[in-house]
């Protein structure tokens, strides 16, 4: 595995290992990689059962990633999402649905998942048009009417239709 240098570190309470196999069960090319867990010594110290996992390596389409079972003192909030880029209206459908799956849908191709990590799943013709001026307004106008992105709906706005 390349290291790579600026790796997502994910705080969970204790849902790391299972959060690392939701996300490698969607996404294809995934893996999971290095687990360390817990000592006697250091369990005892930060409250945690000797053995269960404390970080757990995972790889979602080439990006690296770690989870971290460090307790309920932090959650995650919509401050930092990660965004699926999706060519066809099938990959959107399939993201978020699956990504939602035990979690909560919201506005614009926003979801937060059933760890509370927020998730945007964006067709790639839309960031297209919304880097067109002529064709942004319209198109932010049309997402701004949904929750899961619909790329036709979008299209239509923007030609007027």
């Amino acid at each position: 595995m390349t290291i790579q240098r600026i790796t997502p570190f994910l705080w969970f309470d204790d849902q790391a290992e299972e959060a690392a196999k939701f996300y490698a069960s969607i996404f294809s090319n995934s893996k999971i990689g290095r687990t360390a867990r817990y000592s006697k010594e250091t369990a005892q110290h930060v409250g945690k059962a000797a053995g269960s996992a404390m970080t757990v390596e995972f790889e979602l389409e080439g990006q690296q990633f770690v989870g971290l079972n460090g307790g309920p003192m932090f959650k995650f909030t919509e401050a930092i999402s990660f965004a699926v880029r999706c060519e066809t209206q099938d990959e959107v459908d399939y993201f978020w649905e699956k990504l939602s799956e035990g979690g909560e849908k919201s506005r614009c191709g926003w979801l937060k998942d059933k760890f509370g990590l927020s998730w945007q799943v964006v067709p790639n013709a839309m960031i297209d048009m919304m880097h067109e001026p002529a064709k942004a307004e319209k198109a932010m106008g049309a997402v701004m009417q949904m929750d899961k992105i619909d790329i036709a709906k979008v299209r239509r706005a923007v030609e007027g239709k």
